[in-house]
């Protein structure tokens, strides 16, 4: 007989939600991410269990893009088999998003901002994850060589097509987000968010402005990578271990990252996070959220265990002058 998956009616007992800039839309304080543990090379039952803890915790939003693998779009076939088999009955409660910015297929059209690439991009982003629409279609990355206007033009006509409810932005700084928020705001499709790298380690969004402008604008900020890689957890501090990001995938953390001033500053960051009663991930993830300027912070995991560690996070993100003053002093900032 299946294993026929039937949601927890306490899903929502405990999660937090929270609007999305000024639009109608709520983010879960904590969704998933599907950049990491949900490509061809992971195992399937794995992400079938993730998926259904963090649905089960009341994380809402599983969050995808067309190049997140590897292979290139194999996490959006393995979303779609997993809602298909475990969350359809469940569609309406879901946000499912997805991104195209980065290269997918050969030649000039599989990659950039135009029209025509991002247009094919969310007809085959639909078609790998079986549904009809998605529920935010974000640009990935911005695109020097395409005008601005045409990037905007069609992420307003994938909205107003009804292939996505509402458009966003990533990894756009200050001059390009102002610029975006303003071209859709006269298309009448508003921006409502914009997805940025942010941790303790990386003040890129303070430093730009994008962190205060995007409250402005009326745009939400969803924040990915607030480990900094692993960085900002308990896992390097005795050596790096075998099965860790910088001991089996060099592509975006190196063991160079790891000099003795960073591992003194993982130390004294982890002793703070234990006066709070917190996992020095834990801590971590609850600094994003201390203000009202980042509504989601985006956790991967490669395990069910780490979603339900990293959740109990939304009963602890207020923080002491004293707290925060010591987390600047330890980085330097």
């Amino acid at each position: 007989m299946a294993d026929v998956y039937m949601a927890s009616d306490k899903r929502y007992e405990k999660m937090v939600y929270n609007r999305v800039g000024k639009s109608g839309l709520k983010f879960p304080a904590v969704s998933l991410g599907f950049w990491h543990n949900f490509g061809s090379r992971d195992n399937y039952e794995t992400m079938k269990e993730m998926c259904r803890t963090a649905f089960d915790v009341g994380i809402t939003q599983f969050d995808l893009a067309n190049n997140y693998g590897p292979v290139n779009g194999s996490a959006e076939e393995n979303a779609g088999r997993i809602i298909k088999e475990d969350f359809l009955p469940y569609r309406d409660e879901l946000v499912v998003t997805t991104k195209a910015g980065y290269e997918m297929w050969p030649g000039p059209y599989g990659d950039g901002g135009s029209k025509k690439y991002l247009t094919a991009s969310v007809d085959q982003s639909l078609k790998r994850l079986g549904l009809e629409y998605v529920d935010v279609f974000y640009h990935h990355r911005m695109d020097s060589e395409t005008p601005l206007e045409e990037t905007m033009e069609a992420l307003s006509e994938i909205v107003k097509s009804g292939k996505a409810l509402y458009a966003g932005i990533s990894n756009y700084n200050y001059e390009y987000t102002r610029k975006a928020s303003e071209i859709m705001k006269g298309l009448h499709c508003p921006l409502i968010v914009n997805q940025r790298r942010y941790s303790i380690f990386d003040r890129s969004i303070e430093e730009d402005g994008v962190k205060r402008s995007c409250k402005e604008l009326g745009m939400g900020i969803i924040a990915f990578s607030p480990l900094a890689q692993g960085l900002l957890t308990d896992k390097y501090l005795n050596g790096i271990p075998e099965d860790s990001r910088i001991a089996r995938d060099h592509r975006f953390l190196k063991a160079d990252a790891l000099t003795e001033k960073r591992l003194r500053q993982i130390e004294a960051l982890n002793r703070l996070a234990g006066e709070r009663g917190q996992s020095l991930a834990q801590m971590a993830l609850s600094w994003i959220l201390k203000d009202d300027e980042v509504c989601s912070v985006l956790i991967g995991a490669s395990r069910p265990q780490q979603i339900l560690e990293n959740i109990s996070i939304v009963e602890n993100t207020g923080f002491t002058e004293e707290e925060l003053r010591r987390i600047e002093d330890i980085c330097g900032c």
